[in-house]
């Protein structure tokens, strides 16, 4: 997060906003800009990138599903917006820790001992080392005790939109996220790669939300996509994961795809529509409103 600081002090903070006598170095200055940084960072991306997906890669037909609720995509985002300043006071302790040296950050590919290799290496222990944490800290959010306290809000969202990826509460959205700051204080992890993952993680975040159920079929297994993570928003039960199945598979949580067996959301939406149940604009035929489950929706309460 220096890297991010650094340039908004050159360009904009030092000549145009803190006065000569609050120095670049200074922890209170440094605490206000990185909370100023991390809630504008958090808002463009998750507005940016959720936009373009909801446009370009959301499948709209969705919207027409039981369990899509009334107004949910302003939900969604109004309960994001509401949430991530929140996160964000927790995230900055962690970004001002980096900022002041007590992470393992390091600026040239040089000051690692295994080079370029190691850039690599770092890039895929970081992958699977937030995969597991998050498994496990997923599975803790659906303990009977904590579930209804933190992590029941995300899954109102059943059929989930790009704006409902960001869309926690924040102890929840905190404890999710703290794998990808904890990391770089236990492993060595260069400061461009760190920018470059924590984007790609808020990419990854929104696209397993995009209603997007393609995954090539060598990867089915493999990797958790949207169609996976649709089923745990349903199910409640399976695929925890974040990246990969793999912590799912050993923990007994791996769910294979409702969508990928013709079984999912939006087969749901053609057999009602068939059948004379649902209009082609999502209405009810019996006059009944998106957010009201159809029987024979599948899905798990909680």
């Amino acid at each position: 997060m220096d890297l991010v600081l650094n340039v908004a002090d050159y360009y904009v903070l030092t000549p145009y906003v803190y006065p000569s006598s609050w120095p670049e170095d200074g922890a209170l200055r440094q605490i206000i800009s990185l909370l100023v940084l991390t809630n504008l960072g958090a808002a463009i991306l998750y507005l940016g990138l959720g936009t373009i997906s909801y446009f370009f890669v959301f499948n709209h037909n969705l919207m027409k599903h039981p369990h899509f609720l009334e107004n949910q995509v302003r939900r969604e985002i109004k309960y994001a917006m509401t949430s991530l300043p929140w996160i964000s006071i927790p995230t900055v302790a962690l970004f001002f820790a980096e900022v002041r040296g007590y992470s393992k950050l390091y600026d040239n590919v040089t000051d690692s001992p295994l080079g370029w290799p190691g850039i690599l290496l770092s890039m895929m222990s970081f992958l699977f080392f937030t995969d597991m944490c998050i498994y496990w800290i997923h599975r803790f959010l659906h303990h009977k005790f904590i579930y209804k306290l933190f992590h029941k809000a995300h899954h109102i969202w059943k059929i989930p939109t790009p704006f409902a990826s960001h869309a926690f509460h924040p102890v929840d959205g905190f404890l999710q996220g703290l794998p990808y700051h904890i990391y770089p204080f236990l492993f060595p992890l260069h400061k461009v790669l760190y920018l470059v993952l924590y984007i790609f993680v808020n990419i990854w975040t929104i696209s397993i939300h995009d209603g997007d159920y393609r995954v090539p079929s060598t990867l089915t297994g493999v990797i958790n996509g949207s169609a996976h993570h649709t089923d745990h928003h349903l199910f409640f039960d399976y695929n925890y994961g974040q990246y990969f199945t793999l912590w799912d598979r050993l923990g007994g949580s791996y769910r294979h795809p409702s969508a990928l067996m013709g079984k999912g959301p939006l087969d749901l939406i053609w057999k009602l529509q068939a059948e004379g149940k649902l209009g082609d604009n999502g209405a009810k035929v019996n006059g009944h409103v998106n957010g009201r489950a159809e029987r024979g929706a599948a899905c798990k309460e909680e």
